[in-house]
């Protein structure tokens, strides 16, 4: 089915159910960045495949909201189907809620399943729906009355994360989580959010895609620990693991019965539970905060470190190599953008405790690089030449860490151009990676500094600067970023982030350089303690695309320096040719 035909069997349904408008989001029952396939609702209905993005279905239009990274790629693949784009945080472009308050009628029916939104998504729209006097109906999940062939839910088992790896034992984490629950005058603590469950019970799944996360709920109080999971994938011995660590294992569904018998103070993230959970909740009772775990696993514990800078290496090696493959065998030999991606899934596969890709590959060759997240597919797929820029945005998960980054490669003569604006984004890089910065900053603080080279020369990008990164789980991980959003988390010794500026021009090419970094002490004086950002990626960067006139003296210098820094590091790990070519890479300019 096209996704014109998908709007005819949606509407036929919400007609079925008396429902007008019905929203479908990208979210499942735990509000994951990756879901299973079985939610991926939104690009069945509609069309488009980014991994953020809203459909609003009504009987006589549909609108889909994506951000500035999706802005081209959702034009294209909603073009022809009747579906109009919103450009979000764009001049001229509704918000959904603006929107429902125009276009959604006194009387008329709002719908959407209640599993997928968050409880604040859904004392939003019932304020909204309250002032202008129409109803909500979350009961429906409308995909299962249209979609005929929905993927099943995935059933593979769970495994236990060592404490090698991990660093504290589930127990030693519960411990402390208790002992913030107390703080909070909490009696019971409900989490939704896979990730967060992963982490505080050490255990993984395959249950989504790049993210090895299991569907889970869990309750905790001061005497017990649930795990609400699907039973089918834990095996006797890893159930009696957990029951070792103090953890009870149910049945996944019966997590809203057991919500609903919850007593006493309940401690909740609204961004997080989904507003079927919320609604079963005494809401006097309700104490509604970010995640604990969420703010515990931000900040990496020292075998944490230890072993992410093992994985960073393995990665590094991995980089490495494709590098020198890719730069000897375009023009020789058929390359596309997706040959070099199964290429490099295949060399990071290769190293030690690899657990597969942390997010789908963006490989992405001169114009394409202007979509944020471009994915290739055999339809756009094209051939690289000895000429432009080919950048490779790129993950793995390790037992022993994740990792993230994106290299611009040059693959033959540049343009002026493209060769003042990799430079640009290069100094905006390492203006960001040499900052020093008071204790108490904020991501937003930092945010600035990197896009001053920008700003300065009329450019900029629509995303975020850095994300945090989780340790064998999400490759997005909060609650610290590095962005112009103002959000009130202050940067932590041991948090980690990604350093990613970019520049992306419709029509002519991509740009961005990423490194992961660690927030590391600096120095205390008379007006306080003061932090440093450590770069713990090794990879050479291009140096075929800098315009070394453009650097500062002290630009060159961290530029020289990282580079003797990749060299020594992943150097004792390649064959004599590898490390001629790494030798090159990474020499003084």
């Amino acid at each position: 089915m096209n996704n014109i035909e998908n709007l005819r069997e949606l509407r036929k349904s919400m007609k079925k159910h008396n429902i007008d408008h019905y929203l479908i989001p990208s979210a499942d029952a735990h509000q994951s960045e990756y879901v299973p396939d079985y939610y991926r609702g939104r690009a069945y209905v509609s069309g488009f495949t980014g991994s953020a993005g809203t459909l609003l279905v009504s009987e006589n239009c549909a609108k889909l909201w994506a951000d500035g990274r999706y802005f081209i790629q959702a034009a294209k693949q909603i073009e022809g189907s009747g579906i109009d784009l919103m450009k979000i945080a764009t001049p001229g472009y509704d918000t959904i809620h603006e929107y429902l308050k125009k276009n959604v009628r006194s009387g008329e029916t709002l719908g959407f399943y209640g599993r997928c939104y968050s409880a604040n998504d859904y004392k939003t729209f019932k304020k909204i729906a309250e002032e202008n006097n129409f109803k909500i109906n979350m009961d429906f999940d409308l995909l299962e009355e249209t979609w005929s062939d929905r993927p099943k839910l995935p059933k593979d088992n769970i495994y236990i994360l060592e404490t090698k790896y991990a660093g504290k034992s589930a127990s030693e984490k519960l411990k402390e989580v208790r002992a913030k629950m107390v703080d909070k005058n909490a009696e019971s603590y409900l989490i939704t959010s896979l990730d967060d469950i992963a982490w505080l019970f050490n255990i993984r799944g395959n249950d989504v895609i790049y993210t090895p996360v299991v569907l889970s709920f869990a309750i905790i109080t001061k005497d017990c620990a649930k795990l609400y999971i699907d039973k089918d994938k834990v095996s006797k011995e890893i159930e009696k693991s957990l029951n070792n660590e103090g953890i009870t294992v149910l049945d996944y569904d019966m997590i809203e019965s057991d919500t609903e018998k919850l007593t006493g103070r309940v401690l909740i993230d609204p961004a997080k539970v989904n507003a079927s959970l919320y609604c079963r909740l005494n809401k006097e009772n309700v104490v509604e905060e970010r995640n604990i775990t969420t703010d515990l696993k931000a900040v990496k514990n020292d075998i944490e470190l230890k072993n992410f800078e093992n994985c960073q290496i393995k990665d590094g090696v991995a980089m490495v190599k494709f590098i020198k493959w890719l730069k000897e065998n375009v023009g020789s030999q058929k390359v596309t953008e997706m040959s070099a991606t199964k290429k490099l899934t295949a060399l990071r596969a290769e190293g030690n405790l690899a657990k597969g890709d942390s997010f789908a590959t963006i490989a992405a060759y001169k114009d394409h690089a202007a979509m944020m997240h471009y994915s290739a597919t055999e339809n756009t797929d094209v051939e690289l030449k000895k000429e432009g820029l080919f950048l490779v945005d790129s993950g793995g998960q390790y037992l022993d860490g994740t990792t993230d980054i994106t290299r611009t490669i040059v693959l033959g003569k540049l343009t002026e151009e493209e060769k003042r604006d990799f430079t640009l984004v290069l100094r905006s890089h390492i203006d960001l990676a040499k900052v020093k910065f008071l204790k108490g900053a904020t991501g937003a603080n930092l945010d600035a500094i990197c896009r001053l080279p920008m700003w300065e020369n009329g450019l900029d990008y629509k995303c975020g600067t850095g994300h945090g990164v989780g340790f064998l789980l999400s490759v997005h991980e909060g609650p610290q970023n590095f962005s112009q959003r103002l959000i009130n988390v202050p940067l932590e010794l041991n948090m980690n982030l990604t350093n990613e500026p970019g520049i992306y021009k419709e029509g002519k090419h991509g740009i961005r350089t990423e490194n992961m970094v660690v927030v590391t002490k600096f120095m205390e004086t008379d007006c306080g303690t003061f932090y440093q950002l450590k770069t713990v990626t090794y990879c050479p960067i291009d140096l075929d695309g800098v315009d070394k006139t453009m650097l500062t003296s002290e630009e060159l210098a961290w530029l020289n320096d990282y580079h003797k820094m990749v060299y020594e590091k992943l150097s004792p790990y390649l064959d004599e040719v590898e490390k001629e070519f790494l030798k090159h890479e990474t020499r003084t300019i």
